[in-house]
């Protein structure tokens, strides 16, 4: 099994929503590193879902890789901000994962906590100016990570 950061904007689709849906299509991502990490998940793999562009933005529950090699259908939807004109159906560009809620942390760990604990060639979200909305994350980090969501 492996790990992975998964950022999302609470505005846009939050923990909450996750654990009222269950599960959900992983959409809309149009970066090819991020792209190319959502391809290479199995099913079973875990990701902490991160909210962004919040304050504070941190981490706030686990997430499991229910479904893999998911065509990501906002890319033919032209009315979609993820419209992309340049790819068909016969042919997608855009592949994502489906995933599950696992749980919801009682506290969250915030940006700044994250960046006390790890160095920014452990977790990456903690690098400057790191954009990047999904990003695989080392075995012992992980486990560090969840021993604080739970003892926090």
């Amino acid at each position: 099994m492996a790990y992975w950061l998964m950022k999302s904007e609470p505005d846009v689709y939050s923990i909450e929503d996750l654990r009222r849906d269950r599960t959900e299509i992983w959409d809309g991502v149009r970066n090819y590193q991020a792209r190319n990490f959502l391809t290479s998940m199995v099913v079973g793999d875990q990701a902490f879902f991160y909210h962004s562009n919040t304050k504070p933005p941190g981490i706030v529950g686990l997430m499991e890789i229910v479904e893999t090699q998911v065509v990501d259908p906002t890319q033919f939807d032209s009315a979609n901000k993820y419209y992309d004109p340049k790819s068909s159906k016969d042919d997608p560009r855009w592949h994502t994962v489906m995933v599950g809620h696992l749980e919801t942390f009682k506290a969250s760990l915030s940006l700044d906590q994250l960046r006390q604990a790890f160095s920014p060639d452990d977790l990456w979200v903690v690098r400057r100016g790191n954009r990047l909305s999904v990003m695989p994350i080392g075995d012992e980090v992980a486990q560090t990570l969840l021993q604080m969501a739970r003892t926090h």
